[in-house]
């Protein structure tokens, strides 16, 4: 009872985080929104595996907005078990109001790691798999990998779920995003190819998609959305990587001005040796 009563609590939770963006993220998503408009024409769709997640790390606003789309529409089947309420809270500059608020869900701390209340075993049986852990998900398959597989959703009645990926066939998770970025229709086109055995072979191969129904946001809104929460999970992925690289310009610094003076020595040291 204690079980089903906590994940009631966090249903309700994630819906609010998803509905109302907290006021330390929504300064900035109209600019993010916009900055982003001009990429849906640049991105052939045929050419969908060479989609580029541009994210940048070191975004603060899009890291938390990204934040809130997570704890929005993945924690209810991922986790990010390397990841603690309290440190994302601390990098990412969210008040402890806000993040007790829209993050936070029912009967958890700060200093939990953020993991999901799906059961394993419900979630074997309801998807044919466990979802797996994300926390490093964007370091073992990579930021591109993540936004293409979000922006490649289509319409398939054969599958369980109604839908299918082209980054991923068969894949068991449902598309999730559906109500922002709605319904589309992968339209496909039969080539003739030879095979290595020098025999015609017909390929199916993907041309473009078709909008079914639209969704809540535009192309750009949506494209925006992805980018955002590809981006956290890249952060989750290594917190400290912003650090890390800031830090490592004054090491090589250091070592170059370390090195020069080395010289110097050397050359004090052997100018009477002949």
């Amino acid at each position: 009872m204690r079980t089903l009563n906590r994940a009631l609590g966090i249903v309700v939770m994630l819906a609010g985080a998803a509905l109302a963006a907290p006021t330390w993220a929504a300064e900035e998503a109209a600019a993010g929104a916009k900055a982003e408009e001009g990429h849906g024409e640049e991105h052939a769709a045929s050419d969908f595996k060479h989609w580029k997640a541009g994210n940048e790390v070191a975004n603060l606003a899009s890291l938390q907005r990204g934040a809130r789309n997570f704890m929005g529409y993945c924690v209810g089947c991922h986790s990010l078990k390397y990841v603690r309420y309290s440190r994302m809270a601390e990098d990412l500059d969210i008040p402890q109001e806000q993040l007790e608020k829209f993050l936070l869900p029912p009967g958890d701390k700060p200093a939990d790691y953020i993991l999901t209340s799906m059961p394993a075993q419900d979630a074997a049986a309801w998807f044919g798999k466990t979802p797996p852990d994300l926390s490093l998900i964007a370091r073992s398959r990579g930021p591109d990998y993540l936004y293409q597989l979000w922006k490649t959703y289509y319409v398939d009645p054969s599958k369980p779920t109604g839908v299918n990926n082209l980054r991923l066939e068969g894949t068991a998770m449902p598309h999730v995003l559906s109500e922002l970025e709605g319904a589309k229709k992968a339209i496909f086109r039969n080539v003739e190819t030879r095979g290595e055995d020098g025999k015609p072979h017909t390929e199916r191969v993907f041309e473009k998609f078709e909008t079914v129904v639209p969704g809540r946001l535009s192309e750009a809104d949506y494209d925006a959305f992805v980018r955002d929460t590809v981006n956290f999970l890249d952060y989750a992925g290594e917190p400290a990587q912003v650090k890390r690289r800031h830090l490592g310009v004054f090491v090589v610094l250091f070592l170059i001005a370390f090195t020069w003076l080395a010289m110097l020595l050397k050359k004090e040291y052997w100018k009477d040796v002949h």
